[in-house]
């Protein structure tokens, strides 16, 4: 019995966009609904890629001549297009972004009844290059893409529309955005430039500054992993927070019970955050700053002991080619952390590195165990709270990951 597929025929001249077509085979991906064209992919006899400009829009299509969506392009760039409408008669425009936001909002709010949360999350969202957090009535975003830059005003005129937040800020930073060849800026389109953003968070408060945030400000992926941590956490624990930032897994803990908190970073203002922030809450917590691993081995020699350790550092792999060295990055601070845990204890072991996946992840805390003589036991998996839902045609929108361990000594 055969299936007749039925594919669209390349739209016709309404929308005067020139053509990006790809080599024989390489439609497979894109029909199983991933966004990205690599360079390798496209046929560049029939489109030569050197010829379109940075950001310009085109319609991808098959070796056959099939429209498989309207896409903007970057010509340098590995990744060189994203795909942001698969409809032929509906091409990105601003009333597109304006229904993409509509949508992406409406699930938000489904989720969540104050109004802190990662609003847009890229190709999730599908708005390739696109992030846009919420903190009450401001919104900060990040455009990681030069297809997105050349949108911005589209989808400032679109957020205006859709929630009207008293402040838009652009906090382009982000490493992703010289690989583009984007420079990295700090603009407010809308409204003035706060000093601060506060976020509410399971009946807690915390404030972080804007400039010299990490990221949009703040880290709600962490959400639902830090409420877990939070649960588990037995009242009177002594517990080591590692690459603390503002100090959320921290005040979690102490809000629930815990005797004393370490928070450890190697920014002195992040620090400062997280004991305004420690105040604020009605707790108090200590401070360390340094490296990471330096620190830790310190704490070691100096005979000292925690009940609870999270390690939520940063990402270890960014590329393939940092695979190896970041193994051994992630192994050796599991490693010196479990040194520092008392008999029975839990560690919190994080890693947002998506080349690094669960397995791996599990495989080096287990590890790390058996070099130091411990017994380890997964009690909770935990991932990217629903605000950053996962694309399941495409991998690289699932990266987050966060063991719950027991860890007792052999």
């Amino acid at each position: 019995m055969s299936v007749q597929i039925e594919t669209q025929s390349a739209p016709g001249p309404a929308v005067d966009w020139p053509n990006l077509r790809l080599k024989r085979g390489e439609d497979r991906r894109l029909r199983a609904g991933h966004l990205w064209v690599f360079s390798n992919e496209v046929d560049t006899d029939a489109t030569p890629l050197t010829q379109l400009g940075v950001g310009a829009m085109v319609r991808v299509l098959s070796d056959r001549e099939q429209f498989l969506g309207y896409a903007y392009v970057n010509p340098h760039a590995l990744i060189c297009a994203r795909i942001l409408s698969r409809s032929p008669v509906h091409p990105p425009d601003r009333s597109l972004i304006v229904h993409r936001l509509k949508l992406a909002l409406a699930l938000r709010e489904r989720l969540y009844s104050a109004p802190f949360y990662r609003w847009v999350f890229g190709e999730s969202d599908a708005l390739p290059g696109l992030v846009l957090d919420r903190y009450g009535d401001v919104v900060v975003g990040q455009i990681a893409t030069a297809g997105m830059e050349a949108l911005r005003a589209d989808v400032e005129a679109a957020v205006a529309s859709v929630l009207a937040p008293r402040a838009l800020v652009w906090k382009n930073d982000g490493a992703a955005r010289e690989l583009e060849q984007l420079p990295r800026q700090l603009l407010t389109p809308i409204g003035r430039l706060p000093d601060e953003l506060q976020v509410l968070e399971s009946g807690l408060s915390f404030t972080v500054p804007v400039a010299g945030a990490q990221k949009t400000g703040w880290f709600y992926d962490q959400r639902l992993n830090r409420e877990q941590w939070r649960s588990m956490i037995a009242p009177g624990a002594r517990v080591l927070d590692v690459c603390s930032y503002a100090g959320a897994w921290a005040i979690a803990a102490m809000s629930r019970g815990a005797s004393s908190a370490l928070c450890v970073d190697s920014s002195e203002s992040a620090l400062a955050v997280a004991a305004r922030n420690a105040a604020a809450n009605g707790v108090v917590l200590a401070t360390r700053r340094g490296d990471a691993f330096e620190v830790l081995d310190d704490l070691v020699r100096s005979g000292e002991r925690f009940d609870a350790i999270v390690l939520d550092p940063p990402a270890f792999i960014k590329r393939k080619k940092d695979i190896a060295r970041g193994q051994a990055a992630y192994r050796k601070l599991n490693q010196v952390a479990m040194r520092l845990l008392e008999r029975d204890a839990l560690l919190v072991s994080c890693s947002c590195s998506y080349h690094l996946t669960p397995e791996e992840l599990t495989g080096l805390i287990q590890s790390a165990a058996r070099h130091s003589s411990r017994f380890v036991q997964v009690l909770y998996s935990g991932g990217q709270a629903p605000d950053h839902p996962v694309h399941p045609a495409i991998p690289e929108t699932r990266y987050l990951k966060a063991f719950f361990c027991r860890v007792t000594r052999e």
